[in-house]
């Protein structure tokens, strides 16, 4: 099994370690660079503590979520238009369906030293058929979010278009497209 471990810009690859546990992000609690000879790979664990790393820009690809906030929590949702092709109405959807299910008193009642409720920050992903991109109205997509500062909007190639099985024209359908979008809403301060 091979291992990247990430550390300021650098990357170590350590072909040969083996881990109890898959890790998600890993960091060198090193400050300095290593360079090791392939016969040490072994000894890698008696030379250097490895632990958790906080999630930073760098580790989710792209560029949501980004170092302008302190990232406390991410929302996840996934909206459907079945008929219309209206691809910003499941984008509304999926974040609404991100949302909706959340409360987030920390903001109102001060727990967070220093942080108010009006330094709420989000920020959106949003996983769009890339065909679909130009048609995406993100002020529409916006006005779903009833508080905190948008600061960052980010569409990446992801969804679905697929068949809903049936047209019906009485709804606007123009073909039997259902159109699929997902979202992650990064909330921070």
């Amino acid at each position: 099994m091979s291992l990247s471990l990430i550390t300021a810009g650098s990357i170590l690859i350590c072909p040969d370690l083996r881990l109890r546990q898959s890790p998600s992000y890993l960091t060198i609690s090193s400050s300095r660079s290593l360079s090791l000879p392939s016969s040490s790979h072994r000894e890698i664990s008696r030379l250097i503590k490895v632990t958790a790393m906080e999630t930073t820009a760098e580790t989710i690809s792209g560029s949501v979520p980004n170092n302008t906030m302190k990232l406390l929590f991410v929302e996840m949702g996934v909206g459907y238009d079945q008929h219309g092709q209206d691809v910003t109405s499941a984008a509304m959807k999926a974040c609404k369906n991100a949302i909706s299910s959340n409360s987030i008193p920390a903001f109102r009642r001060g727990s967070i030293p220093g942080v108010s409720f009006g330094e709420m920050k989000l920020q959106i992903k949003l996983g769009v058929p890339r065909s679909l991109h130009h048609q995406l109205d993100l002020d529409k997509v916006k006005s779903i979010f009833p508080y905190g500062e948008i600061v960052n909007v980010e569409v990446v190639d992801g969804g679905l278009i697929c068949s809903s099985g049936v047209l019906v024209e009485e709804m606007g359908d123009k073909n039997e497209d259902c159109y699929i979008v997902n979202v992650a809403v990064y909330v921070g301060y």
